[in-house]
């Protein structure tokens, strides 16, 4: 008796049902922590992805999944309505834009292009994916990764393709971390010394009442043209009326820290949370991994070749590695622009021109996904 009761108490510990796959992923989640603590690869999301990674990879532990009588478990709670309910990625769109200065896009709004150039990545890897093998809705989830836009991702993943959530998530938020180092190479590969040389006249002043029309004109424009674009476009310009309007100071702050810092836990882990090791411990999420980084790298390139391209018929000739901060990273892609352009001529500052493209960048992959949606559903 004393035995079978034994026996019974171990076999309700998770140590009996521990397998080397479980192992694995722990090296994984603790390898995204680790990136984010030494590494500081953005540690507000890599922390609690790599920590949901760790947990839900503990045997039989009550965090993900259905309990007996059909109630959810903790983090099931939080990925059903936040992801499948579709509210997390939009209420971080709103604390994005409560976040974003879209005066150097309006003060050139040329740069509108670079950043829909940097989309190329999108839809090359789509076509990739699908000569690959992978179904429609897949490829779109996979090439959505070019535009660097975590949240964007998950959104149309959890739309077109929920079981590849873990693996494109992931994807997208590990090249947002590692702009740094996989853009550069393509920047000096694609470009002259003397094109980096280049330097760009100061952009004009911004009027209030530009920065105010923005928002309004640019849902009206996008929303009409791509409906299913509106959840992420009217949540990012709203964030952003917040912040130029000047009367709504209390909301402009609350989007930009606490409502962001709250939605960004809970969307962590449950992103974390999706990576068990008995469904991504398969060859299918090595190769989203490979086609994200080819993503990437087409994104940087698109932007990078536009802007060379406009050179060719421009008298004020625009520096190309503006192009590359295209992609939806913000402001890292500007950041790594202004490095680069820098190494080249210590007193070029191009910060400021890179974001015009950069915030257009997040507009641009929001409106693929819309895009997406509306050819694929």
């Amino acid at each position: 008796m004393e035995s079978s009761f034994l026996h019974t108490i171990v076999l309700k510990t998770g140590i009996v049902h521990l397998y080397w796959g479980h192992v694995v992923m722990w090296v994984i989640g603790l390898a995204f922590i680790y990136l984010a603590v030494k590494k500081e690869f953005e540690p507000l999301l890599l922390v609690p992805i790599g920590f949901g990674i760790f947990i839900v990879n503990l045997p039989i532990t009550p965090l993900m999944g259905m309990t007996e009588g059909g109630h959810r478990e903790l983090i099931n709670i939080f990925f059903h309505y936040g992801l499948e309910w579709e509210v997390i990625p939009p209420l971080i769109f709103l604390g994005i834009g409560a976040l974003t200065d879209f005066g150097p896009l309006i003060a050139n709004p040329m740069t509108l292009l670079l950043g829909a150039a940097a989309q190329f990545g999108v839809y090359v890897t789509f076509f990739g994916a699908l000569l690959l093998g992978f179904k429609v809705p897949e490829a779109a989830a996979i090439g959505i990764i070019g535009g660097a836009d975590g949240p964007t991702t998950i959104y149309l993943t959890a739309k077109l393709a929920p079981h590849l959530l873990g693996a494109t998530a992931i994807s997208a938020y590990s090249y947002m971390a590692m702009v740094p180092l996989i853009q550069p190479p393509i920047m000096r590969l694609l470009t002259s010394e003397k094109e980096r040389t280049i330097r760009m006249k100061q952009l004009r002043p911004v009027s209030k009442m530009e920065k105010i029309l923005f928002p309004l004109i640019g849902t009206g424009i996008i929303c009409l043209l791509v409906p299913d674009a509106a959840p992420l476009m009217a949540m990012l310009m709203l964030g952003n009326l917040f912040r130029e309007c000047g009367v709504v100071e209390r909301l402009s702050k609350t989007a930009q820290n606490e409502l962001l810092n709250i939605v960004t836990i809970f969307l962590g882990l449950s992103v974390g949370a999706t990576m068990r090791a008995e469904t991504f411990l398969s060859p299918k999420p090595v190769f989203i991994f490979v086609l994200g980084l080819v993503a990437f790298a087409f994104s940087t390139t698109g932007g990078l070749l536009l802007a060379k391209f406009f050179n060719l018929f421009l008298k004020e000739k625009i520096n190309p590695l503006i192009g590359s901060a295209g992609v939806s990273a913000v402001p890292m892609a500007a950041r790594v622009t202004q490095r680069v352009g820098q190494q080249a001529d210590p007193k070029n500052f191009l910060l400021m021109h890179a974001m015009g493209p950069n915030v257009a960048g997040v507009i641009g992959t929001a409106t693929a996904a819309g895009l997406f949606l509306t050819l694929i559903q």
